[in-house]
Order: structure tokens, then C-alpha cells, then sequence
């Protein structure tokens, strides 16, 4: 399926101030359980319960924010992130995704930020056996420990847990084709797929 380049969606005007949620409430966003969402079939009732009590949440502030529709489009067509973002989980993302027929390279802020120059490669096995000596710090009290960035300590944890949940590392999935779906597009999908889930 091939789709018409549409523009951006269009920012607030330059004087108009816009704190979205996820920046003013970033507990909530940041959580560990709106980070990698549980399986229900692997998780306690209760911690299910906080699960959709935070997804629900997240969801509530993503949708009446102002940039709810640049932000969906723009993880959805543009560039692969982690977490939760544009009301959506990673797991809802690759549905629309996978339904729109787009591929998006994931994220790699560190070589974003420039800071793979010199450092060497962080070792996986590293990783995981600094997260067993020091497993009440915080990823970025990790990430400063083993010298690397926060989305590289987050990277290697994820690739644990879905190791250890028996899922195999697929390949990195590379742009199949320049054109991006319309924002109209995105949008009927994501209510396809996200507003069925609703509570």
C-alpha cells in the first residue's frame, strides 16, 4: 500500500505555552509498568489492576493534550521510541504499524546525541550484571555507573526481559518505503486498535 506525503501536523503558534502532561507528570509516563506493559497472563491481578489503572491514566492526559495528534503521527510514521507515547503502547504502535503496511528505524539516541564517539560498545552481559549488584538504583544511577546514556541501560533491560519471556530478537526492521501514511490515516487506525482497548 502506498501513501501520499502529507505535512506535518502543525505546532501550537510560537507564544502560545504548552506543557504537555508527559513533561509536567513524568512519573507517570516514565513508570516501569507504561514502559514494558505486562502480559496479563504473566502478572498478578493486582499489579494488572495498577497496569490498566496507569494505562488509563496516561491515556486520559495523552488525549486532551494539544499535541496528542503530532505526537501519535509522529511515533507511529517517523521514528521507533520506547514507552509510552501518543496514547499508545510500544505492542499498539507496531499494530498500526504493521496495518498501515510502515516500518520505522527504532530510536538510537545515543548515536542521535553524538556520545558513541570514542566510548566503546556497552556489553549486554554488563548490563544486566551491574542491574544484579545494584538492583535498588535507578537506570540513570546505572547509566552513570557503566558511563553509557539511559536509553542504552533501557535497551538491554528490555532485551532481557524479552529473552527471558522466550521471545526471539527479530531484525532491526529498516524503512520499506520513503512515503509516510496521512495523519487521517494514523488516526483511524489508532481507533482501530487503541479505542477497542479502552476501560
Amino acid at each position: 500500500m502506498r501513501f501520499a506525503i502529507q505535512p506535518t501536523p502543525v505546532a501550537p503558534p510560537p507564544g502560545d505555552s504548552v506543557e504537555p502532561e508527559c513533561a509536567t507528570n513524568p512519573d507517570l509516563f516514565l513508570h516501569p509498568l507504561l514502559d514494558a506493559p505486562p502480559a496479563r497472563s504473566k502478572v498478578t491481578k493486582a499489579v494488572w489492576t495498577e497496569y490498566r489503572d496507569l494505562l488509563r491514566q496516561a491515556r486520559d492526559a495523552c488525549a486532551s493534550c494539544p499535541l496528542f495528534v503530532e505526537c501519535l503521527y509522529a511515533a507511529v510514521a517517523r521514528v521507533d521510541v520506547a514507552g509510552f507515547v501518543g496514547c499508545t503502547t510500544p505492542r499498539e504502535r507496531k499494530q498500526i504499524r504493521s496495518e498501515l503496511g510502515v516500518s520505522v528505524v527504532p530510536e538510537d539516541l545515543d548515536a542521535a546525541a553524538g556520545v558513541r564517539g570514542d566510548r566503546r560498545p556497552i556489553d549486554h552481559e554488563a548490563v544486566l550484571a551491574m542491574r544484579a549488584a545494584h538492583p535498588d538504583e535507578s537506570l540513570e544511577e546505572l547509566a552513570s555507573r557503566l558511563e553509557c546514556s539511559l536509553s542504552t541501560v533501557k535497551r538491554h533491560l528490555r532485551r532481557a526481559r524479552r529473552e527471558a519471556a522466550g521471545e526471539v530478537e527479530a531484525d532491526r526492521p529498516t524503512p520499506k518505503d520513503p512515503e509516510l501514511p496521512t495523519v487521517d490515516d494514523v488516526l483511524d487506525t489508532f481507533d482501530a486498535v487503541v479505542e477497542t482497548d479502552r476501560d
